[in-house]
């Protein structure tokens, strides 16, 4: 009997040791931390056997296999060990792969994964697919394939699930873009991280198909170093040779595939801004290379309501807007949000968090053009205030409810507060969605 072992007592982890027993191994799911009461509740169920708050080597030394929750890096030293001996160290994507014949559609990039995945499933959805929602966003990859059927799932990959993705193959992978992020991941060398993005392009063959933006500079000097023997639907903001998707001058949306042409006004998308142009032209590709008919993908892109988090309006306040985008965890997404605020607003810009080797020099130009204030909120917030500092009112904070007041005490009408902290949550938050949350609750007690 093989023994599988599964490190890290997440959504991830469970739904692989849940499918592993499915399949008849002997499971072992170990989590150096706390494991949430209902995933424990779901492994007791299953009768499978676990352990938290500290790992036992001896239990998984002796792995056939193991399992790693995609939060553990690979420099851990119990997963050191590990590839030391010779055991396969694979992610919960690659597992779940082996037990499935359904088609892949898998989305990764540094900025819009997760508003392209949710689009994208909500046209196959919408047009009567049976598609599973999987990855970063949705349940367990493996827990659907353990308890479910569908034949297409919508995966959204991070770099650290491509990780440890080996022979798992997609039928459609899409390549967003590529900015710096996690660099303190991939010890603060941007080639490593792009190498991890890059890992979706993996075992395509002939038939399958690499959707990505063509004016990202990061993939187009990529490309002339990887090749791939999949078909090719580049997406742009302008027509250019081999260009798959673009905007007219009359600013009408273009999709062309081999089996599909569709046009549609711009102003008709559901989303607004640049960055989610790209993001509706990868969705869109997408649902015309799975046949999707054209009425259904123009209706979907015309209704998808949005993602939590990501450029949400919270309420207005004595005509001040307030936009919640906690999901801004790097410096280039704060940028597409700076870029789709309105020149005749005032940001009051909310930036900080766990720096994660930031340069915010991206983003200036847009802070001098559009930014009358910035309100670092932090635990460390000395980088945005020296950086700023010079540029325009920088006001230091050191909790949520402090910064909404500050904001509150210097907007006035017209202005627009902006939640984009280009930083990672976990100073002060459990995560980004804690953040948006919170920052909701606090703006909402405002009107009290």
């Amino acid at each position: 009997m093989t023994r599988l072992v599964v490190l890290g007592g997440g959504e991830s982890g469970v739904g692989a040791a849940i499918l592993a027993k499915v399949k008849g191994m002997d499971v072992f799911l170990s989590d150096n931390g706390t494991i949430p009461q209902h995933y424990i509740d779901m492994l007791d169920s299953e009768g499978i056997a676990w352990e938290q708050g500290g790992h036992t080597q001896a239990l998984i030394l002796n792995a056939d296999e193991v399992v790693k929750s995609p939060g553990i890096p690979p420099t851990a030293p119990l997963v050191r060990q590990l590839v030391a001996q010779g055991t396969p160290v694979i992610s919960e994507i690659e597992f779940a792969g082996r037990y499935t014949d359904a088609k892949m559609v898998c989305i990764t990039g540094s900025n819009g994964k997760t508003t392209t995945t949710l689009l994208t499933y909500h046209i196959l959805r919408q047009a009567g697919i049976n598609v599973g929602l999987a990855g970063n966003v949705g349940r367990s990859l493996a827990l659907q394939v353990a308890r479910e059927e569908h034949d297409v799932y919508v995966i959204e990959l991070s770099s650290f699930q491509l990780e440890n993705m080996y022979r798992f193959k997609a039928n459609i992978a899409v390549i967003l873009n590529i900015t710096p992020d996690h660099l303190d991941r991939y010890d603060h060398e941007m080639q490593n991280y792009i190498n991890a993005k890059f890992r979706i392009l993996q075992n395509l063959t002939q038939r399958d198909a690499f959707i990505y933006w063509q004016d990202d500079p990061v993939i187009r000097r990529q490309l002339q170093q990887v090749t791939t023997e999949a078909r090719c639907f580049p997406f742009a903001q302008e027509r250019e040779e081999n260009t798959a998707a673009y905007v007219d001058a009359e600013d009408r949306l273009f999709i062309n595939t081999p089996g599909t042409s569709l046009t549609m006004p711009r102003a008709d998308l559901a989303l607004s801004g640049l960055h989610n142009l790209f993001n509706s032209m990868a969705a869109g590709l997408s649902a015309c290379l799975l046949d999707i008919r054209k009425e259904d993908i123009r209706q979907a892109l015309s209704d998808f309501e949005g993602v939590e988090h990501r450029l949400e309006p919270v309420t207005e306040i004595d005509g001040v807007k307030y936009i919640n985008d906690s999901k801004a965890t790097n410096v280039n997404s704060c940028w597409y949000a700076l870029e789709s605020m309105p020149a005749t607003s005032g940001v009051i810009l909310i930036l900080g968090g766990k720096d994660k080797g930031n340069d915010y020099s991206e983003i200036l130009p847009l802070v001098r053009s559009k930014v009358k204030a910035i309100v670092a909120m932090g635990k460390d917030n000395a980088k945005i205030v020296a950086y700023f500092g010079g540029e325009l009112p920088v006001y230091d904070t050191h909790s949520l409810q402090e910064a909404v007041d500050k904001c509150h005490s210097i907007a006035v009408e017209g202005d627009t507060v902006l939640l984009s902290p280009c930083c990672a949550s976990f100073d002060l938050f459990k995560s980004y969605e804690d953040r948006g949350r919170q920052f909701k609750d606090a703006v909402l007690k405002l009107k009290h």
